[in-house]
């Protein structure tokens, strides 16, 4: 039997071989950064507008949620099929340790989609975006509470500022800003559990959505019994976008979770701001949300807090890189 040649690669010059290295990833960058764009551009844009459009034309904030966990549960179970995953989701739901994390999981992510869905209704967007804001410095408190994870001076920081920003927000509009704390404290809490559930993204979305649907199909029932639903009752495009809202709701995710795989948790972790951002320009450009001075010197501070906790995630995260490569050379002389 005749022998295999060399590989192409095993053909290629040292020099040769890095540059096809370094070009691979450059191209996963690429790649990692259109799917990071996107995730948090549509989370941007997409969806508070698709929200505003459905809250404007009838629906309330309790149907629209409804509606998001009825067709979107369709849409994860045939992505689970594509990747061949409903037997390790049949799997976790007799896996206790991850019940244990995803059922309580699943209220604090159903808390944060109604909230969102409110703020555009409420046309608090604006609050919305500072919760988001602030989302980071919340999980790094939850962190220290309950992991006991140590915080340093600039974190410490950061979460004070955070904190006299919304004190400066309730002074400025005359009442306490929940939306800004229950979105970051219940997203917060989310991703806390979900952490140490141990399963992945499209799998945990497909649980808690299951958990929800018992609860979405009574409020669709007593909705359109009671004449307050728009769906199949109101204009047939209504209706129509209301069907798109699984695809509103998993696109995203899909498109995040590439950028985490192919992207540095530095740059996710940094894009992450476009979201709060954009929904930001949104309500004062287009939503026509009142901005007095006070809102903006709220959202400054914020801005000022996120400088402070994102230099100092930098330096942390440079100081460890160059502990690290100390560590290989000691080991290599």
């Amino acid at each position: 039997m005749a022998c295999p040649g060399p590989s192409a690669e095993a053909l290629l010059s040292p020099a040769d071989a890095m540059r096809r290295s370094h070009a691979d990833a450059a191209a996963r960058a690429r790649k990692g950064l259109a799917f990071g764009l996107g995730a948090f551009g549509w989370w941007a844009v997409v969806v508070p507008v698709y929200f505003r459009v459905l809250s404007g034309n009838g629906a309330i904030p309790y149907e629209i949620l409804a509606q998001r966990v009825l067709f979107g549960l369709p849409v994860l179970f045939a992505l689970l099929a594509w990747q061949g995953q409903l037997r390790a989701f049949a799997r976790t739901l007799t896996n206790w340790h991850a019940l244990r994390m995803l059922l309580p999981s699943t209220v604090f992510i159903g808390i944060n989609w109604f909230f969102f869905i409110k703020s555009v209704a409420d046309d608090n967007l604006s609050h919305a975006s500072l919760g988001y804001y602030i989302n980071p410095l919340v999980s790094v408190a939850l962190g220290f509470l309950f992991l006991g994870e140590r915080l340093r001076t600039a974190q410490w920081g950061a979460v004070c500022i955070a904190c006299v920003a919304v004190a400066v927000l309730a002074w400025a509009e005359g009442t306490l800003p929940y939306i800004s704390i229950v979105l970051p404290v219940s997203f917060g809490l989310y991703g806390l559990l979900r952490k140490q559930a141990s399963v992945g993204p499209t799998i945990g979305l497909s649980f808690e959505m299951l958990m929800l649907l018992p609860l979405c199909v009574g409020l669709t029932v007593w909705l359109s019994r009671t004449g307050q639903g728009v769906f199949l009752q109101g204009p047939g495009w209504v209706s129509g976008l209301m069907v798109l809202g699984g695809l509103v709701t998993i696109v995203p995710l899909l498109w995040f979770t590439s950028a985490a795989r192919l992207l540095p948790l530095s740059t996710v972790g940094l894009l992450q701001y476009l979201a709060p951002t954009g929904q930001l320009l949104l309500a004062f450009l287009f939503f026509g949300e009142t901005f007095v001075p006070e809102k903006w010197v709220a959202f400054g501070l914020i801005w000022l807090a996120i400088a402070v906790f994102t230099t100092d995630a930098l330096r942390h995260n440079a100081r460890e890189r160059r502990g690290r490569r100390a560590m290989l050379a000691d080991a290599g002389g």
